[in-house]
C-alpha cells in the first residue's frame, strides 16, 4: 500500500515560511516511511528548488549522508559569519526541569542540526538562482576543462558572502506558479523509489525480457513504476502519463497538451540486473508538449539531479553547469547502444564510434544508463552524449537539466528535439553539438508514438 503524501497546501504553506519549515516537513516525510533519522540536507535543496527559489538554502554545505558524516569534523569548526563559529558553544544547553531526554543521540544532533541552520536561515535569507547569467564567478574548478563543472549553490552562505553585491537576475517562481507542487511530490517519489531500487539492488531478481534479449525488465521496474504513478494519480487525477513498462505492456505513448508526467522506474535495468551500481530514477513533466522539470535520482550515489524550466539545474545543492568545449579533439563523448542487437545495427553503432575517434575525441564510453550519462553531460564530466534507441522516457528529465544547465540538446539531423524520435544529440555547446550531428549515421528505431 502507497503511505499517502503530504498534502500540497500544507506543504507550501510551512515550506516557504522558513527553513526550520522545511526540516519540519521532510522530517516528517521520513517519520512515513518508519524511519527515525532526520531529514537529509539535500532534500531541502530539492525542495527548495521545487518550490520555484532556484537556489539551495542551506548555511552550510547540504551533502548526501554518507559524505556528511565523513565533513562532519570539519563543517563544526567551519566559520558561519564574522566572528562566529559552528560547534564553538562550550556547554550542551541545559535540559528543562523535571523533563527527560528524548530520542537517541541521532536524533538530538539531527535537532541541533536543524535548530542552527533555522537560525543562520533566518539571518540571512537566500538568493534566487536566474537561469543563464555569468557564472564563471561560481564554478568550481575542474582542472583545465573549458567550464563545466558543479557549482556553488547560492543558500545562506553565499549571500552573506555576496553581501552587497547586487542580485544577478530575478527568477523566483511567481506565487501562482502551477506546477510547484507537482515538482514537489515527484522528489518525494523519486527519493522513496531510490530507497527501494537501492535495497533491491543486491537482492536475487525475476528478470524478464522484452524486444530484445538485452532489453531487460524486473519485478523491482514494474514495483517502483506502480508506486510512483499510482501516487501521481491520486493526487493529480486529471494528468496524464507516459511510462516505460505501461508503453511496453500496450499503453499508447502520445504526448498531449495535458500536463503529462513521463516516468522511467529504474533506468539501467541491465546495470541493475548484474548489481552494477549506476542505476536511476527518472520523472519528466511536460505541459502544452513543453518540458517543465526533471527529477533524477541516482540511487547508489544519493545523487539528486533537479532542472526546473528558467530556473537552473542542479545535483543535490550543487548548481551544474555544463562544458564549454567546441573542439571535438578536446571532449570526452558519452553514448548506450541501444536494444537492437542485429548485425547491421551493430555495425553502425561501432562506426559511429570510430568517425569519431578518427576525428580525434579523447574518448567515448558508455555507462549503461542514459539518463546519468546525461546528468554528466549536464554536470560537465563529459563534453557530448549521442544515441539511437533511446526512449522518450529516457531522455524527458534530463533535457531540462541539461538545457538549464546552459547546454543544447537537440535532433541527430541537427533540427530541434523530437522528443518521440527515439534519438538526440546533447552538448554543453551548440558547435560540439552540431558536429556529432554531422558525423553520426542515422541508426533507425520506431518512434514511440508509433507503438
Amino acid at each position: 500500500m502507497i503511505r499517502p503524501l503530504l498534502k500540497g497546501p500544507a506543504f507550501a504553506a510551512a515550506a516557504t515560511s522558513s527553513l526550520n519549515g522545511v526540516l519540519k516537513l521532510a522530517a516528517s516525510e521520513r517519520a512515513l516511511r518508519g524511519e527515525e533519522a532526520a531529514a537529509p540536507g539535500w532534500v531541502q535543496s530539492a525542495v527548495t528548488l521545487a518550490q520555484g527559489g532556484g537556489a539551495s538554502v542551506p548555511s552550510a554545505p547540504l551533502l548526501p549522508p554518507r559524505a556528511r558524516k565523513e565533513d562532519a569534523g570539519a563543517r563544526r569548526t567551519r566559520k558561519v559569519g564574522a566572528g562566529t563559529q559552528r560547534g564553538s558553544r562550550s556547554q550542551p544547553r541545559p535540559a528543562a526541569s523535571g523533563r527527560r531526554s528524548s530520542g537517541s543521540p541521532s536524533q538530538a544532533a539531527g535537532k541541533l542540526h536543524e535548530r542552527r541552520l533555522s537560525q543562520r536561515c533566518a539571518a540571512a535569507p537566500c538568493s534566487p538562482s536566474p537561469r543563464g547569467g555569468d557564472r564563471g564567478g561560481e564554478a568550481a574548478s575542474l582542472g583545465p576543462r573549458e567550464g563545466g563543472g558543479v557549482l556553488e549553490g547560492r543558500g545562506a552562505a553565499a549571500a552573506m558572502k555576496a553581501s552587497g553585491e547586487q542580485k544577478r537576475g530575478e527568477a523566483a517562481a511567481s506565487p501562482g506558479d502551477p506546477w510547484k507542487e507537482c515538482m514537489e511530490v515527484a522528489v518525494q517519489l523519486a527519493l522513496r523509489a531510490g530507497q527501494i531500487i537501492s535495497k533491491a539492488l543486491t537482492e536475487e531478481k525475476q528478470v524478464s525480457t522484452k524486444t530484445s534479449a538485452a532489453d531487460l525488465v524486473t519485478e523491482t521496474d514494474h514495483f517502483v513504476e506502480n508506486l510512483i504513478v499510482s501516487a501521481l494519480k491520486e493526487k493529480f487525477p486529471s494528468h496524464r502519463f507516459i511510462a516505460e513498462e505501461a508503453t511496453a505492456a500496450g499503453s499508447k505513448c502520445i504526448l498531449c497538451d495535458s500536463p503529462t508526467w513521463i516516468i522511467d522506474p529504474v533506468d539501467g535495468t541491465c546495470n541493475f540486473v548484474h548489481r552494477f551500481p549506476t542505476v536511476a530514477v527518472s520523472i519528466g513533466f511536460a505541459v502544452n508538449q513543453e518540458l517543465e522539470f526533471g527529477v533524477i535520482y541516482h540511487c547508489t550515489e544519493e545523487r539528486l539531479y533537479t532542472g526546473r524550466r528558467g530556473q537552473g539545474a542542479f545535483c543535490n545543492d550543487k548548481r551544474l553547469q555544463v562544458s564549454k568545449v567546441t573542439d571535438i579533439s578536446k571532449a570526452l563523448i558519452l553514448t548506450e547502444i541501444g536494444p537492437k542487437r542485429d548485425p547491421d545495427t551493430l555495425k553502425l553503432f561501432l562506426s559511429n564510434m570510430e568517425r569519431l575517434l578518427k576525428a580525434q575525441a579523447h574518448g567515448v564510453r558508455v555507462i549503461g544508463s542514459s539518463t546519468l550519462a546525461l546528468c554528466l553531460l549536464a554536470s560537465g564530466a563529459a563534453d557530448a552524449y549521442y544515441q539511437f534507441g533511446l526512449h522518450c522516457w529516457d531522455l524527458a528529465a534530463a533535457t531540462v537539466i541539461i538545457r538549464e544547465a546552459g547546454g543544447v540538446v537537440m535532433d541527430t539531423s541537427g533540427g530541434p528535439l523530437d522528443l518521440m524520435s527515439c534519438r538526440v544529440v546533447a552538448a554543453g555547446t551548440q558547435e560540439m553539438a552540431a558536429f556529432i550531428a554531422q558525423e553520426i549515421q542515422t541508426i533507425h528505431y520506431r518512434r514511440d508514438d508509433e507503438n
